[in-house]
């Protein structure tokens, strides 16, 4: 099948955003994906058994984004390839409570694709987002669940190894100091949407959650540690390195 929802993109393809479908099948997404009511799509769809199905050509604009941005663009949709993998996510848990795991045939597949993607694109790492990268204060996909380091580990995106153990809490909601700006400047030069204020205010905790969802994912609670420096600290290396 293919969508029909879809438009003219209006800035060059710069990165990659992967998503969770966040449906009980593949078909229940498929079908919604290309339902013109529906006014939502994407490039490619994965599904559990590692099969990849292309609804929008990736020349075109796929509606899969929304309201969010990276790196100042704010038409995510029109710079960007979007990849949906079936997975039920925080929306379809399994029986006992918690969130259904990735097959490997599917991850696998998701490796695979992106690497096609990249060397079309020359996407850089860390251009390789996920939703909840672009939109912290309102998507939680593709989860804490999802196999970030594996990705890293093929050559998928970045990941901060050997992080200290020290969870010792520098800042918390609400907290005002000089060195929140300094965070908030490195977060925004990692590409993360957030305003420079000076404060632990809703919209940098939000960012905060989306960091520690993906390289952190045993605690999420928007509060700035010594760990979650680290993650930012060997993150602005690794970007730093690449840039070089």
């Amino acid at each position: 099948m293919k969508s029909r929802n879809f438009n003219d993109r209006k800035l060059p393809i710069t990165m990659v955003v992967l998503h969770y479908t966040g449906m009980e099948t593949a078909d229940c997404a498929r079908e919604r994906l290309c339902d013109p009511q529906a006014e939502v799509s994407a490039h490619w769809l994965v599904t559990e058994a590692g099969e990849v199905e292309s609804l929008v050509d990736e020349d075109k604009r796929a509606w899969h984004a929304g309201v969010g941005s990276w790196n100042g663009i704010s038409d995510v949709n029109s710079a960007s390839i979007g990849i949906e993998i079936v997975n039920g996510g925080h929306n379809v848990l399994t029986a006992d409570g918690k969130l259904p795991a990735y097959p490997d045939v599917q991850i696998l597949a998701v490796i695979k694709l992106c690497k096609e993607i990249v060397a079309r694109h020359n996407i850089r790492p860390a251009n390789i987002v996920g939703h909840s990268d672009i939109a912290p204060d309102r998507k939680e996909d593709p989860g804490e669940h999802f196999p970030w380091a594996g990705l890293a580990a093929a050559g998928i995106g970045h990941w901060p190894s050997d992080l200290t153990e020290d969870e010792r809490i520098v800042f918390e909601a609400g907290d005002r100091d000089r060195g929140i700006s300094i965070i908030q400047r490195g977060l925004a030069d990692l590409g993360y949407g957030v305003s420079v204020t000076g404060c632990l205010d809703d919209q940098t905790q939000a960012v905060i959650r989306a960091v520690q969802r993906r390289y952190r994912p045993g605690k999420i609670n928007g509060v700035i540690d010594m760990q979650i420096l680290d993650v930012l600290k060997r993150l602005s290396l690794l970007a730093r390195a690449v840039a070089a």
